[in-house]
């Protein structure tokens, strides 16, 4: 945009905005005068609102003296009384200085993730009368004489709320990883050979998937290593533990357990975990939910197993309940089987924190992941069945109200992935156990890298957005590295 210079400059925006990072980055410190800091200088602190009158006071003298020198003026203010952006277009007349609103025109779910992340932050009900005002200043504005009125973007990517988007099922907040074939591929670990050094092993793959260029890395959420994978004996570590281990890395990752049973544990403490993470990673967590399916692990451990149906009655109201400790506010919460007299949960999530439904049940999990997730994963690749249950999916979002775009499908890819054709089928080899070669190499879906992406291709071309990549051989980070042509 180009603003005449010298003028008086109006800023119109809800707090978190970015209206004071627009005026920072454009204009000099002495140019703008800021309610905020204003507050600072004649109360304890730019959030002082005891000290209002009195900065507004100043404010007033400093913008006239500036105005009446027909010196560039930015107003750092809300910029939502009509009768103070009167009085200073009136000012500007008066001194022949032309006049120009700004306003930041930022998505309101992104107001609210930079407002929940300051020290003293806006109350939620005076931030949306804000929002509701703003709106409202847009029609205002265009009746009042101003030589200009322009709507800038926020500066900051505007952050989708949950649910409103189907297209990353991740946080924002990090580099844009998708590959060339359309998808997000994010590594799914399952195996731990870590040895004698847990925490080495943990870190190098963590970094190698950084390196590889994978979006992200997710974790079983498991209590016995699942015989599809390894011995019970084999190690497998408490998903939320280790993420929190590998958020201190300072990657580009999105974390999260893919996926964490409803059964293991009341839904606060999982709503406590996911958004210690995301505060911990920087925005670039997401959760992994299911039903939970294998009775042994809660034998083992004496955790009740109820029957499939009120497992996911239970992932339904689970998923009610992350959402309602994830708002803003700490207002009470009721629904059928639980009720909640305060929800307040701190830190809450920094930015959007996806809900990914786990499993593919026609009737429940899909249309609970319809109806409240921001993606569902299908433990499938293949594509006829694939393409059945994305049409189901999209009935039960039809059902329920929401475009089918508004939930992404994501699926979990078993895959064999070798450097040729003959490393494909030693690895093959090595992992069917008794089952037939060709048989394990259809399931598995073996190939080279360069197969695999002409699947991840066809993939997005049926809807998919991101792929959970899973395969036997991660013994080491080297072994990450030869997966990096995936991510290209």
């Amino acid at each position: 945009m180009t603003v005449p210079d010298p003028a008086l400059v109006v800023l119109v925006g809800a707090s978190g905005s970015g209206k004071s990072t627009w005026a920072g980055r454009r204009y000099r410190a002495e140019e703008v005068v800021s309610s905020d800091a204003l507050r600072g200088v004649v109360g304890s602190g730019p959030h002082d609102l005891d000290a209002s009158a009195d900065a507004f006071a100043v404010l007033e003298a400093v913008v006239a003296a500036r105005v009446g020198r027909r010196l560039t003026t930015v107003v750092d203010t809300l910029g939502l009384d009509a009768g103070r952006r009167r009085a200073w277009l009136a000012a500007a007349r008066g001194a022949g200085l032309p006049a120009v609103v700004v306003v930041l025109d930022t998505a309101a779910q992104e107001c609210r993730r930079r407002n929940a992340s300051r020290d003293r932050p806006v109350p939620a009900a005076v931030l949306d009368q804000q929002l509701r005002r703003v709106r409202e200043v847009v029609a205002e504005v265009a009746d009042e004489g101003w030589d200009d009125v322009v709507t800038e973007p926020g500066d900051a990517p505007a952050a989708p709320a949950p649910g409103a988007t189907g297209r990353d099922v991740t946080a924002p907040d990090g580099p844009d990883r998708t590959a060339s074939t359309g998808v997000e591929v994010l590594l799914q670990v399952a195996r731990f050979p870590w040895g004698e050094d847990p925490m080495g092993w943990l870190r190098g793959i963590a970094l190698a998937a950084d390196e590889a260029g994978f979006a992200g890395l997710a974790l079983m959420d498991h209590l016995v290593q699942v015989p599809q994978v390894g011995r019970a004996w084999d190690p497998i570590p408490e998903p939320w533990v280790a993420l929190g281990s590998l958020a201190g890395l300072g990657t580009g990752l999105r974390l999260g357990p893919l996926c964490t049973p409803v059964t293991f544990r009341q839904p606060g403490i999982t709503a406590k975990a996911a958004a210690t993470l995301s505060a911990l990673n920087g925005g670039r967590a997401f959760l992994g939910i299911g039903a939970g399916w294998w009775e042994r692990e809660h034998a083992a451990f004496g955790l009740p197993f109820p029957p499939a149906g009120a497992r996911l009655d239970e992932l339904e109201l689970s998923i009610r309940v992350l959402r309602a400790l994830w708002a803003p506010g700490t207002k009470a919460f009721a629904a059928p089987g639980i009720e909640l007299p305060e929800t307040t949960s701190y830190p809450r999530p920094t930015g959007p924190l996806p809900v990914v439904v786990g499993g593919g049940g026609e009737r429940r999990t899909l249309r609970i992941a319809a109806e409240l997730g921001d993606a569902c994963n299908l433990v499938t690749s293949d594509p006829e069945v694939l393409r059945h249950k994305v049409e189901v999916l999209r009935r039960h979002c039809a059902d329920v109200g929401r475009a089918p775009e508004e939930v992404a499908v994501t699926v979990l890819d078993l895959a064999v992935v070798g450097r040729d054709r003959d490393d494909v089928w030693a690895r093959v080899e090595r992992h069917r156990g008794r089952t037939a070669a060709a048989t394990f190499a259809s399931r598995r879906n073996a190939g080279t890298v360069a197969q695999h992406r002409d699947r991840h291709a066809a993939l997005a071309a049926s809807g998919v957005s991101t792929v959970f990549l899973a395969t036997p051989d991660l013994d080491d980070p080297e072994a990450v590295l030869e997966l990096a042509g995936l991510n290209d």
